[in-house]
């Protein structure tokens, strides 16, 4: 018999064995694995990390120190000892010719001075610059930071003010996906004087939208229950109003009632926030989104509104 898949005929099956082979090479690329300089980097192992690079001859050194990530959370050694904080480490690898700007795994591609701003570790912070790290690294297209952006997403003002002073990009694009700007990732996490820091350092309180999993800087701090941010923002110019983006966007309005912040919800609607306003794939309004998830009296306020301005519309 004739092997078959999906109707049509296989001129030349695979074996067995080329099966498992294929499947064990799949595996293989979406794991993890570390190499033994990128683990003994991550765990701040200075001596370990030494031996395993001075057992090196000159010319396989290069690829063994800047050996690329493995699957999508894997990190370069300099990137681990960067996120973890091992200066010392940091120090060992870029003597040994680390590449300070290498990419990251694919899940959010960051490089070596994103980990350490998320992070909140300055003196290496300092040590890549002076390495000559890009401050400017444009953010990885899924759930990348450039590295401002990272600082801020965490809360770290000393070091936004650091990478401002050395020219970083305050208004530097989103990642496509799941991306944050400066701006939004500060509102995001709820740090209050950070967000007016930015605002009077220029940064745009009405960003450009990414198709998937973004947000303004207002919807971010109405998500996230924050009165006081959501407050400075409407009086600096973010629009109520804006819309949410493709995949699983929201309107402001909509992420306050989804998320039960009647708060907010309040403060929006007095702003001028449209309840009849859809956003996202699912096109809903705010009382759609209340609703589904059982908000029920921040539901039932927003349904009552619905009906008035629908009555009225009839007029």
């Amino acid at each position: 018999m004739v092997p078959r898949k999906y109707g049509k005929i296989i001129l030349n099956p695979p074996t067995p064995s080329e099966i498992l082979e294929d499947e064990q090479k799949t595996n293989t690329d979406d794991e993890n694995i570390w190499s033994p300089l990128q683990t003994a980097s991550r765990d701040g192992d200075y001596e370990g990390a030494r031996q395993l690079i001075t057992s090196l001859s000159s010319t396989s050194l290069p690829d063994v120190v800047n050996e690329s990530p493995h699957g999508w959370y894997g990190q370069t050694a300099l990137q681990a000892a960067s996120a973890n904080g091992h200066l010392k480490v940091v120090n060992l690898l870029l003597d040994a010719g680390a590449n300070v700007d290498a990419p990251g795994g694919n899940n959010g591609g960051r490089t070596a001075l994103t980990l350490a701003a998320l992070n909140g570790h300055q003196t290496i912070v300092e040590r890549l610059l002076e390495a000559g790290a890009d401050i400017n690294i444009p953010a990885h297209r899924y759930a990348g930071r450039t590295p401002l952006q990272a600082a801020a997403e965490l809360g770290h003002v000393e070091l936004v003010k650091l990478f401002l002073d050395k020219g970083a990009q305050i208004n530097a694009p989103a990642a496509h996906n799941n991306g944050r700007t400066t701006l939004t990732a500060a509102a995001a996490g709820g740090y209050s004087e950070l967000v007016n820091f930015l605002i009077e350092a220029g940064a745009d309180v009405n960003p450009r939208l990414m198709r998937y999993k973004g947000l303004t800087p207002l919807q971010a701090a109405a998500f996230g229950g924050y009165l006081n941010i959501v407050e400075s923002l409407i009086k600096a110019g973010a629009d109520v109003n804006a819309d949410g983006c493709h995949y699983n966007g929201y309107t402001a309005l909509a992420a306050a009632a989804e998320q039960g912040h009647a708060d907010v919800v309040e403060r929006l609607l007095a702003a001028g926030a449209d309840v009849l306003k859809r956003s996202g794939n699912k096109n809903w309004t705010a009382y759609q989104s209340a609703y589904f998830v059982g908000q029920e009296e921040i539901a039932t306020r927003l349904w009552k509104l619905e009906n008035l301005q629908n009555a009225a519309g009839q007029r």
